[in-house]
C-alpha cells in the first residue's frame, strides 16, 4: 500500500482508457462536448491506473481526479506559473481551464515550447473528470540551470492495478483482467476525429445519414408488412446520430458543404473567361478630336516658320547683292584714280 501511495505521489493517475486522439488545437466547444461525452460514458467504463509522461504535441487524455487531488506530475518543467480562469458555456454550466506555457521535457527539448491546458466543468459538469490538451505554444529559452535536471525519477514504475469505475452505481468496483464486458465505450465520440477537418465532418456525417436512412427504410417496410397505419416521423435527431456526432456539429458541416458547393458555382459563374471583356485599345487613352487639332496647330506653326525663313533667305539674298555691287563699284574707282596719276607732269 505504501509502495502504491508513492506511486500516486510521482504521477500514478486514472486515465480514460481509450485513445482520444491527437488534436493540434482544441477549442471551447470542443472541450466542453467532450467533458459531456466523458461524463455520460464514465459509469461504464472502467478507468485505468498509468503515468502521463512527456506528452507529444497534440495529445488529448481525460483524466479522473478526485476531490482536490493536484495535477500529476506529467515529466514535462513549465518556467512560468500555471493561470487560472473561468468561461460560462451553455448559461448554466461554468469551464475552468488551467493553463501553462514555456514547458519543456529535461535532455530531449532545446526550447521551452510545450504548452498544457487542462478542462473541467465547475458547474454544470462532473468536476472531477479533467481534460487535458498538450500543444506547441511560444518558444522560450530553457534557463541553463534546468536544462538537464529530471523532473522524476526514471525508469518509471510498473504497477498492474487493476482498473476500478470512478463514477455511477460501480463507482469503487475493481475489474480485473477477463472478469466481464467493460460497457459501451465513447465509440459514440467522435474522439479520433479532427474537429477542425470539415472532411472528416463531412464523411461522418454521410455516414451517419446513410445508416440514418437504412434505418427508416426498415421501419417502412416492417409498418407496410402489418398493414399497420405509419406512425408521423419526427424530424428530432435520433439516437444514433446523438451518439456519434453532436446536432450542431452536423448542421456546421451541412452548412459548411453548401456553402463550399454554391461558391464554386458562383465563382465560376462571376469569374468564368467567358464573361470577361475583350482588353482595350492601347490607343483607348488618346482623344483623337484633340490629337487632331494639336496636329493642326504644329502644322500651322510649321508653315510659319518656314515662311519666316523664306523670307530671311531672301533678305540676306539681297543684302549680299547689294555689297557685291559696292564692292565693284569700289574696284572701278580705284583703277580710274591710278590712270589719271600717272598723266600728271611734275
Amino acid at each position: 500500500m505504501a509502495t502504491f501511495q508513492q506511486a500516486q505521489a510521482e504521477g500514478l493517475c486514472l486515465r480514460f482508457p481509450e485513445s482520444l486522439g491527437i488534436h493540434r488545437e482544441l477549442t471551447i466547444e470542443n472541450a466542453v462536448i467532450f467533458l459531456l461525452r466523458g461524463t455520460q460514458t464514465s459509469p461504464n467504463i472502467p478507468y485505468s491506473w498509468g503515468f502521463v509522461d512527456k506528452p507529444p504535441e497534440g495529445q488529448l487524455l481525460l483524466l479522473f481526479l478526485p476531490g482536490q487531488s493536484p495535477f500529476p506530475n506529467d515529466g514535462i518543467r513549465y518556467q512560468e506559473p500555471e493561470t487560472k480562469y473561468s468561461i460560462a458555456v451553455g448559461g448554466t454550466r461554468e469551464l475552468e481551464v488551467h493553463e501553462v506555457k514555456f514547458g519543456f521535457a529535461p535532455g530531449v527539448d532545446t526550447g521551452a515550447w510545450r504548452q498544457r491546458r487542462r478542462y473541467r466543468l465547475h458547474k454544470g459538469g462532473h468536476p472531477q473528470l479533467v481534460l487535458v490538451h498538450y500543444s506547441r505554444g511560444p518558444v522560450a529559452q530553457i534557463v541553463p540551470a534546468l536544462m538537464n535536471q529530471p523532473v522524476r525519477t526514471y525508469p518509471l514504475r510498473v504497477f498492474n492495478e487493476p482498473s476500478v469505475f470512478v463514477m455511477g452505481e460501480k463507482a469503487g468496483t475493481k475489474v480485473f483482467p477477463n472478469t466481464g464486458p467493460q460497457g459501451g465505450g465513447m465509440s459514440g465520440m467522435p474522439m479520433g476525429m479532427n474537429f477542425n477537418s470539415p472532411q472528416a465532418m463531412v464523411a461522418q456525417q454521410n455516414s451517419n445519414m446513410g445508416m440514418l436512412d437504412r434505418r427508416r427504410e426498415q421501419e417502412q417496410r416492417a409498418r407496410a408488412g402489418s398493414n399497420a397505419r405509419p406512425p408521423r416521423v419526427e424530424d428530432e435527431d435520433s439516437g444514433d446520430e446523438n451518439d456519434t456526432i453532436s446536432t450542431r456539429a452536423l448542421s456546421l458541416t451541412r452548412y459548411r458543404r453548401n456553402h463550399d458547393l454554391m461558391s464554386e458555382v458562383f465563382t465560376h459563374a462571376a469569374y468564368s473567361p467567358k464573361n470577361v471583356p475583350p482588353p482595350p485599345s492601347p490607343y483607348s487613352i488618346f482623344n483623337k478630336a484633340e490629337l487632331e487639332t494639336q496636329t493642326e496647330k504644329l502644322k500651322a506653326e510649321i508653315e510659319t516658320l518656314q515662311a519666316r525663313e523664306a523670307q530671311r533667305k531672301l533678305a540676306r539674298s539681297a543684302k549680299d547683292q547689294e555689297m557685291a555691287a559696292n564692292r565693284a563699284v569700289f574696284e572701278v574707282g580705284d583703277v580710274s584714280m591710278e590712270g589719271l596719276g600717272e598723266g600728271i607732269a611734275v
